[in-house]
């Protein structure tokens, strides 16, 4: 008998080997939010959401496994990781899948996912390995460096085109350029050559894309074409007042005015269902997962554990910032899923997987690099 309850026991306690119990919490809390939400926005069909709890078991496998690596073997695998990503990358340019009119899927036998998703991942992780060989003594040119690394990876995504993924990338890189100690100047010379490129890069943008920045300040010029996902999602929002309409009660949603309600417009399906008082626990958690991620960066044992997990926490800022930006009506409509909530499995097994190397990196903060 004891023999018995010894085994589950053991087998417990590996399971919860270097997996901090309070992003764990926070991660499943908003993951939870966002079942719920999609069970909604579904209007009750349980497919999309058997679908999503798959998704969601093969994310915590993943996490638990990124867990368990040390970051010193992260850093040891940066560099392949990186060249992986931009080899997909460049194979989706080449043989990708066209949805939508954008090429940014690559089938991979039985598996379909977007490679510009390992990027969010990968380019840290190369920008951490390279300033922490060169931490002794960083110059400008390692900056600018590390700024073309990033470059090529942004250009990539950008031409599929997935501009929203294209500038977490980048935003990502700067990132880890701002942590790794790189002065205002630099930093200020870098904005206003983003700024004196925006004329000649207008013109190669989409024409979808323009309108949807000419319409973000004035949403009812185009009220049926680039200015209609705003104008719903807003709509929606403001329609939830404090309290909400209740759960499953969302009419924009049930009648089918919110575009994307499942992936990048789920937040106006929350909003309007749960209400002020909703979005606020929802805000809540993503200052915890931030402010949890914060610290295990300012106790990591090294330069490259402290520049990874601030750069991964900032990231999954960024991520829930555009979107709850974008489906309020301040930002562009771009791409860009709410972290934790949306439906999708490449983009939540992204995620995890982050977590797990925050996971990672906060139980060996105490051991130094030899």
């Amino acid at each position: 008998m004891e023999l018995a309850q010894l085994a589950p026991r053991r087998l417990a306690a590996r399971l919860a080997e270097g997996i901090d119990g309070t992003l764990l919490a926070i991660a499943l809390a908003l993951a939870a939010i966002g079942l719920a939400t999609l069970y909604s926005a579904s209007q009750d069909d349980a497919a999309r959401l058997t679908a999503q709890l798959a998704n969601l078991a093969f994310a915590l496998a993943a996490m638990w496994l990124a867990a368990q690596v040390p970051p010193q073997t992260l850093m040891r695998f940066a560099p392949a990781a990186y060249l992986a990503g931009i080899a997909l990358l460049v194979a989706v340019a080449l043989a990708g899948d066209v949805v939508n009119g954008a090429r940014r899927w690559l089938h991979l036998g039985v598996v379909r996912f977007q490679p510009s998703e390992v990027m969010k991942l990968a380019l840290p992780l190369m920008l951490a390995w390279y300033f922490h060989k060169n931490e002794a003594a960083l110059k400008l040119r390692d900056f600018a460096l590390g700024a073309l690394l990033a470059a090529v990876p942004v250009a990539l995504i950008a031409r599929q085109p997935d501009l929203g993924t294209a500038a977490l990338v980048a935003a990502v890189g700067v990132y880890v350029l701002f942590f790794a100690g790189i002065g205002w100047k630099p930093l200020a010379a870098l904005a206003l050559l983003v700024l004196a490129s925006l004329p000649p890069l207008w013109g190669l943008l989409h024409e979808y894309q323009r309108k949807r920045i000419l319409t973000l300040l004035d949403p009812t010029q185009d009220p049926l074409g680039a200015g209609y996902h705003t104008i719903q999602s807003t709509i929606a929002v403001g329609s939830g007042g404090i309290g909400g309409k209740g759960w499953l009660h969302g009419t924009q949603a049930h009648l089918e005015f919110i575009p994307e309600r499942h992936t990048d417009f789920i937040f106006a399906v929350y909003a309007e269902e749960f209400g002020l008082a909703g979005g606020v626990v929802l805000l809540a958690l993503y200052v915890a997962l931030v402010a949890r991620g914060l610290m295990i960066a300012a106790n990591a044992a090294t330069f490259f554990a402290r520049l990874l997990a601030a750069s991964i926490t900032l990231m999954l800022f960024t991520y829930a910032f555009v979107n709850i930006g974008m489906v309020s009506g301040i930002l562009p409509v771009v791409g860009v899923p709410l972290p934790f909530v949306s439906y999708g499995g490449s983009a939540l097994a992204t995620l995890f997987i982050g977590i797990g190397i925050l996971m990672s990196i906060h139980q060996h903060r105490k051991l130094v690099q030899t």
